[in-house]
Formats: C-alpha cells, sequence, structure tokens
C-alpha cells in the first residue's frame, strides 16, 4: 500500500513512517519542514492548509491512502485550531475524492471526549465533549470525515490517541498510553481494515487501568500488545493525580486552558 502520511517528521510520524516501511507499506512523507535525515522515501515539504499545495501533491504520484498526522499539538486560538484541524482535513478529502483515494485515517484526540467526567469505561457512543478549542477541532475534523464517507463513499477511520510517550510518566498515562509499538500497529489495522467505513477507536495500548473501550479497535484488528501497568512501579504518586482523573481529558479539563476563542489586537 502507498500511503501518504502527514505530519510526517513530527514525533508519531517518525515512529509510523519506519514501522509501515518495516511492514512492507511504501511511505510518501509530506510535512511543512524539508526531509529529515533518515527518510528515503518520496517527500513533499507542503501546507495541508493549502489546497492548491495538497492538490499538486497528490498528482505527482497514485496513492492508496492518507494518514493525516498534520496540525498543531497544543491549543490555540479557535480559528487557527480550525485551520489546523478542519481546513486540513478538508483539503485532504477534496484532493481524495479527485484522485479516487479511498482510505483516510486520521490522528484524532482523546481531548475530543475529554470533559467527560471520569467514571465508567468511555465507549465512542458518549458525544463529544471537547475539553479545549483543540479538542474543538479534533470533533469538526471527525465530522468532515463523516460527511466525505456519506457523500462520497470512502473509508474513513478516527483514531482518538492518548498519551503517545515512549514510556508513560504520570498516573493518569497508565490508563491512557499509547506505546510507539501499539501505535504503528493501530495505523496498519486502521489502514488495512476491511470496509469501516465511518469508524471510531480509542488509541491506546491494552492498559489494566484503561480509561476507554478497546473493542471498536479491536473490532478493526487493532491487537495492542503492550501495558502501561510494567512501569507503574517507577511513577511517584502526584497532588496532581486527582485533579488529572476528574475528566478524561485530564489537566487540559482544567481552567487553566480556559481563553477567549478568539484573539484580540
Amino acid at each position: 500500500m502507498r500511503v501518504l502520511v502527514t505530519g510526517a517528521a513530527g514525533s508519531i510520524g517518525r515512529v509510523v513512517t519506519v514501522g509501515l516501511t518495516d511492514r512492507g507499506h511504501e511511505v510518501v512523507g509530506l510535512d511543512r519542514v524539508p526531509q529529515p535525515d533518515g527518510f528515503d522515501g518520496r517527500w513533499h515539504t507542503a501546507d495541508c492548509a493549502d489546497p492548491d499545495a495538497v492538490a499538486a501533491v497528490f498528482a505527482e504520484q497514485p496513492l492508496d491512502a492518507v494518514l493525516h498526522l498534520a496540525g498543531y499539538p497544543g491549543e490555540a486560538s479557535l480559528p487557527d485550531s480550525l485551520t489546523s484541524h478542519v481546513v486540513t482535513t478538508a483539503a485532504l478529502l477534496d484532493a481524495m475524492v479527485e484522485h479516487d483515494v479511498r482510505r483516510f485515517v486520521y490522528a484524532g484526540s482523546n481531548h475530543a471526549v475529554g470533559r467527560t467526567p471520569r467514571r465508567d469505561l468511555l465507549t465512542i457512543h458518549t458525544r463529544p465533549r471537547p475539553d479545549t478549542f483543540y479538542g474543538v477541532g479534533k470533533v469538526a475534523a471527525e465530522a468532515v470525515m463523516s460527511l466525505y464517507v456519506d457523500r462520497h463513499g470512502i473509508d474513513a477511520v478516527s483514531c482518538r490517541i492518548g498519551s503517545f510517550l515512549p514510556e508513560p510518566e504520570t498516573t493518569r498515562h497508565l490508563a491512557t498510553w499509547l506505546s510507539p509499538d501499539d501505535c504503528v500497529r493501530m495505523v496498519e489495522a486502521s489502514l488495512t481494515a476491511a470496509a469501516p467505513g465511518y469508524a471510531v477507536l480509542y488509541g491506546i495500548s491494552d492498559n489494566t487501568r484503561a480509561w476507554w473501550d478497546l473493542a471498536p479497535g479491536l473490532a478493526l484488528g487493532y491487537d495492542p500488545q503492550d501495558d502501561a501497568e510494567q512501569f507503574a512501579h517507577l511513577i511517584p504518586s502526584s497532588p496532581a493525580d486527582e485533579a488529572d482523573a476528574a475528566y478524561v481529558g485530564g489537566p487540559f479539563a482544567s481552567e487553566e486552558f480556559y481563553r477567549p476563542a478568539l484573539d484580540r489586537a
């Protein structure tokens, strides 16, 4: 499978491009920065928010799928968040329709439901409850994906990623951790699952303390192998643990992230 990976120079992108290549896929990289050392495939330096630039990338080679990892990973104003997550998604989906590319996999986020109080195991059927404008952007991107699935019959999977790290670092991460190896497993399953239509899964490892239901991912063939519990003895308790566990979005649901939607001069 030839896969266009946006945000290929980012922290997840660098892991996934190697992992997919090792599994026999051909990776085409796209990022706003030049091709990094160690990447040997075809590379495009472009901004996914520019539909003309995206169209030009698609015109240069045939593609089988798109893995959309690009996007500002932190909190920003609402317009900037919508550009980073929604406009980029729309530009890619338009190009996919034009060039008959049928599979779209998105780096969604747990922050799409981050304001959900932490009680029972959270399913994909809970209503969107973003904790930040970042989370709003992820929810809106999922809505655009759903529209294009219904309009154009493509397959689109949103992977609501938890905490992607080499190792968990906080008590919350013992529930939300996604290991690098499981991230590659998750992405490959999402790219190759048979006719998922529009689907959502929670992107975490097989954590003993998991807050999110893994069943939707398992149904798509994502079989996580790692468990954050192996690191539990290395993580000291913290005064922030109780607050971090109040909402599934952890500290992103706190007043620290309250801000006006629009920047003013």
